[in-house]
């Protein structure tokens, strides 16, 4: 990830993920995720963060994790904007913490 923190995960898993293994992209980086993660699961498992904060710079990890703050969203493909904590991932998913320089052609 270019601007969010990386080393010891965010989440500790408390029991075993039973998911199929399958490879995401997070900003270039290839990240190994579980079927049935939600793509805030997948990237705080790896790393102490999900994005910087869009005005103030602070790292944010998402802050309900149920769909309703609207602190996680994230942009697949660059096109679509999600939440990241109900939103889960699929192999081959291609995921950009960052905003793109444009308007999303849609929002989920």
């Amino acid at each position: 990830m270019k601007n969010v923190q990386a080393g010891v995960g965010q989440f500790v898993p408390a029991v075993r993920r039973h998911g199929a293994p399958i490879r995401i992209t997070v900003d270039g980086e290839a990240l190994d995720a579980r079927a049935g993660d939600s793509i805030l699961a997948a990237v705080l498992l790896r790393r102490r963060a999900l994005r910087r904060h869009e005005f103030g710079g602070e790292l944010r990890a998402g802050f309900c994790l149920m769909g309703a703050c609207q602190d996680c969203w994230v942009w697949l493909d660059r096109e679509r904007r999600v939440r990241a904590c109900t939103t889960t991932v699929t192999e081959g998913m291609r995921i950009d913490l960052d905003a793109p320089d444009e308007e999303p052609a849609s929002f989920d």
